[in-house]
C-alpha cells in the first residue's frame, strides 16, 4: 500500500481480476459511510506475488485497512498485524460479507502460527480448521477495535442439515440392499440396472447413511474442497459424506474439474462420499472414459498451459440405468420393442474398460404386486444404523488388516489378503470362462467376496463369499 501525491487515483496492480478491481469502488463507500476520511492523491495497492492472478472479494478488508493505516486515522500494533490475516468482501456502509474459501485460509494461518479476522458469517465455517486463531468482525469498525475473541461462542448460521434416508424407506429389492451394504463395507463401486420406477435412485441417495461419519483430517478435506466450489461450504454438515448427483448434460470439466480458472469438479467434491450418476449411458462417453483414471487412483489431475493441478478423488460411484433405452426389456407385460441392435448399441455407451472398473452390477427389478401394495406381504428390512453398524465393523477388520478399504488393495495385496480355498480357486477358474472375466474382473470379484466374509466376521473366504460375489457382477452379462 502506497498513498503518494498528485491527482486523486486508486490503482490496483498485481493481475487483478474484475472484482477485485471493482473492490476500490467498495472500498471508497465503506470508509465513508465508517466515518474515515477518504485520502486525496494517488493510492496504490500492490498484491504480490504481481505474476500470480487475483480473483474474489476477500482483498476488500486488507485493502480499507491498509488504507486507513497508511493515512494514519487508526493504528495496530506492529506485531499484531505481522501476526493476523485478514479476509472479507465489505458492502457500501462498510459491513463484512461472507466470502468462499475461509476453511482453506484459516487452515493456512493456523500452520503458520498467525490469526485470522473473518466475517460473522465465515467464523463457524473458519474454526472447524482452528478454534483459536480465528475472530469474526461484522463490519470494519470491528476489525479496527479487534474483532471477537478467539473464543467466543458464535450462534448457528445457516439451515439445519436434512435427514440422513434410511434404507428402510425402500420396499422389497433385498439384493440391491445388500449390494449396497457390501459396497458400503467394503468401498465398492455399483452399477444399479432396472427399468424406471424400481427404486434405483432411492438406493443410490441411501448410501452415505451407510458409511461412517468423516472425522480427523478426512472431514476437513471435504469441507475445504466444497468451500472453495461455487455452492460453498454449510458448517452443520461438516464430518458428513459428500453425495453428489451431476445431471448427464454435465461437461467434461463440471465433471472432472477445470474451467478458465481451474477448479475441483465433481469427482473432487464427491471425495470421501458417492458419486451418482443417474442414467449412465446418456451422458457424454468422452467424460464416462475420463473417470477411468480416478476410479484407480483416487486423484486427479488437471493440466494447463500455465497451470497444473491435483485434486483429491477417492469417491464411490453409484451409476444407474435403463436395460435398454425404452427401460423395459424384460418386462412381463412385454411393453419393451426394442431390437437386440438397438439394444445392444444402448449399453456400448459404456466402454469395457470402464465396466470392467465397477465391482458390483445388480439387477433392480420391478415389485410384484404383492410387495408393492401390502405392506404385511414385504419382510422387514434392514435399517440404516443397524447395517452401518455391521459397516463400521467389516470397516475396521479391513484397516485392521491392510490398512485400507478392500476396493484400495493393489494386485499383490488382493494376492495376500483375498486368497481362495482350492475349491474356490476352481469356482473361479470356471466363473472367468463363463462370464469372460479379465485379470482386473477376477481380482475385484475376490475383493468383493473379502468385503462378504468381513461382514460374517470370517477369516477365510468361503465358496460360499465367492459365490455370493460372483452373483454381485452378474447384471448385463
Amino acid at each position: 500500500m502506497h498513498l503518494g501525491g498528485g491527482l486523486p487515483q486508486f490503482t490496483i496492480v498485481g493481475m487483478p481480476a474484475t472484482a477485485v478491481r471493482e473492490s476500490k469502488e467498495r472500498v471508497r463507500a465503506a470508509l465513508a459511510n465508517s466515518g474515515f476520511e477518504y485520502p486525496a492523491g494517488r493510492i496504490t495497492v500492490n498484491l504480490s506475488p504481481a505474476d500470480l492472478p487475483k480473483e474474489g472479494c476477500r482483498y476488500d478488508l486488507p485493502i480499507a485497512l491498509g488504507i486507513v493505516l497508511a493515512s494514519g486515522q487508526r493504528e495496530l500494533p506492529a506485531a499484531r498485524l505481522h501476526k493476523t490475516e485478514y479476509y472479507g468482501e465489505l458492502g457500501l456502509a462498510g459491513e463484512l460479507k461472507p466470502i468462499r474459501g475461509i476453511l482453506l485460509a484459516a487452515a493456512h494461518a493456523a500452520r503458520e502460527g498467525r490469526e485470522i479476522v473473518v466475517p460473522t458469517a465465515n467464523v463457524r465455517e473458519a474454526r472447524l480448521a482452528s478454534p483459536v486463531v480465528v475472530r469474526g468482525a461484522a463490519n470494519l469498525l470491528d476489525v479496527c477495535a479487534g474483532g471477537s475473541e478467539p473464543g467466543d461462542a458464535i450462534a448457528a448460521i445457516g439451515p439445519p442439515p436434512a435427514p440422513i434416508p434410511d434404507l428402510a424407506d425402500v420396499r422389497g429389492q433385498a439384493v440391491a440392499k445388500r449390494a449396497l451394504i457390501v459396497a458400503a463395507a467394503g468401498g465398492h463401486s455399483v452399477l444399479l440396472v432396472g427399468p424406471p420406477g424400481t427404486g434405483k435412485t432411492m438406493l443410490a441417495q441411501r448410501l452415505p447413511g451407510l458409511l461412517p461419519p468423516l472425522d480427523g483430517g478426512d472431514a476437513l478435506d471435504v469441507a475445504a474442497i466444497a468451500s472453495v466450489s461455487s455452492r460453498g461450504f454449510e458448517p452443520g454438515e461438516y464430518g458428513r459424506r459428500p453425495f453428489r448427483a451431476p445431471h448427464h448434460t454435465a461437461s467434461g470439466g463440471a465433471i472432472i474439474g477445470g474451467g478458465p480458472r481451474v477448479r475441483p469438479g465433481e469427482v473432487s467434491l464427491a471425495h470421501r462420499g458417492v458419486l451418482f450418476l443417474d442414467e449412465l449411458p446418456e451422458f457424454n462417453r468422452v467424460v464416462l472414459e475420463s473417470l477411468r483414471e480416478p476410479l484407480e487412483s483416487g486423484v486427479v489431475a488437471i493440466s494447463r498451459a500455465a497451470v497444473q493441478v491435483q485434486y483429491p478423488a477417492r469417491f464411490q460411484l453409484v451409476a444407474a440405468m435403463n436395460p435398454c433405452p425404452c427401460g423395459y426389456l424384460g418386462d412381463p407385460s412385454g411393453r419393451c420393442r426394442c431390437a437386440p441392435a438397438i439394444v445392444a448399441r444402448y449399453r456400448s455407451r459404456i466402454s469395457g474398460p470402464l465396466l470392467d472398473r465397477i465391482d458390483i452390477r445388480v439387477t433392480v427389478a420391478a415389485l410384484p404386486d404383492d410387495e408393492l401394495l401390502d405392506e404385511a406381504a414385504t419382510p422387514p428390512s434392514a435399517q440404516s444404523p443397524e447395517a452401518a453398524t455391521r459397516v463400521r465393523d467389516a470397516r475396521d477388520r479391513q484397516l485392521a488388516r491392510a490398512g485400507k478399504l478392500n476396493a484400495d488393495l493393489t494386485g499383490a495385496e488382493t494376492q495376500a489378503h483375498c486368497k481362495p480355498d482350492r475349491v474356490g480357486r476352481r469356482l473361479i477358474t470356471q466363473a472367468r470362462t463363463k462370464m469372460t472375466l479379465s485379470a482386473r474382473g477376477v481380482h475385484r470379484v475376490m475383493r468383493v467376496a473379502r468385503t462378504i466374509a468381513d461382514l460374517d466376521g470370517a477369516e477365510a473366504i468361503t465358496t460360499a463369499h465367492l459365490a455370493e460375489a460372483l452373483q454381485l457382477r452378474r447384471a448385463l452379462e
